[in-house]
């Protein structure tokens, strides 16, 4: 079944907090070497989604209520966050989560404990995180807490690529970074695709996500409202005034007049 069925395929996925449900019936397909991205605001359910897809959301607090969630064909439903891991997914979580106090060198180790490969499989994977960010190869014997910010996103990423992942769950990895940075962490993703890795991006930066992505999605309070190749998306008026920041005022006006052409839309018209 590999290689025919999609990287990742969501299905009806519910999950939250306690009585409240983060999402509401959500499907997502990422084809098999693909970069799909995620876009919504604070409070839409990105991360829930994608701690729902590496099974961590218990940790979180949070349940899975209903849904599926299939990689390469087979169920991740019910199975521990390393035999997620061992299936071949790997999440980057918000905010980095670098262990401070150990080097940059342990901290990659970390990242291949869940991973199914031997020794030579592991010497392979932190060849090629050297290759992709050769400031943690200088940097192995430092401390991960003494480095920028941008170095910390590089680490989370390369920590979570030790485990060879099939499917890299990236959430919000621009976050607080300045643009040149930010950039350089796109060009890594890109090259980190053109490698064979699935990825599933989360990200506020609507601009720099639907760049790398052939498709896009669009979750507003935990529901998908947009969904479709992400230079589409770019294209839409809404989206580009939501979350682009463009203003056109005919273009504006035609958006808000096209209730038929976009029934999907109705939604956020009807919150303002």
């Amino acid at each position: 079944m590999g290689g025919t069925a999609p990287a990742l395929q969501v299905t009806d996925l519910t999950a939250g907090y306690g009585p409240v449900h983060a999402l509401r019936r959500v499907s997502l397909t990422v084809p098999e070497g693909a970069v799909v991205t995620v876009l919504g605001g604070n409070g839409a359910g990105k991360s829930t989604l994608l701690r729902a897809v590496s099974r961590t959301l218990r940790f979180h607090g949070g349940a899975v209520v209903s849904g599926t969630v299939t990689r390469d064909g087979r169920p991740l439903d019910g199975l521990p966050p390393d035999r997620v891991v061992a299936a071949g997914v790997s999440q980057v979580p918000e905010g980095r989560q670098v262990f401070a106090r150990m080097t940059v060198e342990d901290n990659l180790r970390a990242g291949a404990l869940g991973s199914r490969g031997g020794r030579a499989a592991k010497a392979a994977a932190l060849r090629r995180v050297h290759e992709l960010f050769p400031v943690l190869a200088q940097r192995a014997r430092q401390p991960a807490g003494l480095l920028s910010g941008g170095e910390q996103q590089m680490l989370a990423v390369g920590r979570a690529l030790m485990a060879a992942p099939g499917l890299l769950l990236l959430d919000e990895p621009s976050l607080g970074l300045a643009p040149l940075t930010a950039a350089r962490i796109a060009d890594a993703v890109r090259e980190i695709n053109a490698q064979g890795t699935a990825v599933l991006l989360v990200e506020q930066n609507a601009a720099l996500a639907l760049g790398l992505a052939s498709l896009a999605y669009v979750l507003e309070v935990g529901e998908v409202t947009l969904a479709g190749p992400a230079a589409e998306l770019a294209a839409s008026d809404e989206v580009r005034r939501r979350y682009l920041g463009v203003v056109d005022e005919a273009a504006a006006a035609d958006a808000a007049g096209a209730t038929t052409a976009h029934p999907v839309l109705s939604r956020w018209e009807e919150n303002r």
